[in-house]
């Protein structure tokens, strides 16, 4: 889904995923300094984190996986932060 969304801002060969015991990270360029998001999944409430420029995150409870297109704004920006 996030590899869509990008789909027309860069060569989604660039964005990889990275699972860990606690989050799937969407990273770009597979650089774990270059978070895109995490998904959280493991729990009843579902969670998207999202960061802002000085790579704080912010979580987000989502209710489908689908609601991840809402967010798309916020996916882009961060491409183009670690781009320019």
């Amino acid at each position: 889904m996030v590899k869509s969304i990008l789909r027309d801002v860069i060569d989604v060969r660039r964005v990889q995923m990275r699972d860990t015991k606690s989050y799937c990270g969407i990273l770009l360029d597979d650089n774990n300094r270059k978070p895109l998001c995490r998904l959280r999944f493991n729990r009843e409430q579902n969670y998207l984190g999202l960061f802002d420029e000085e790579k704080n995150e912010e979580t987000v409870p989502i209710e489908d996986i689908e609601d991840i297109y809402k967010y798309a704004d916020r996916i882009i920006a961060m491409v183009e932060v670690y781009d320019s």
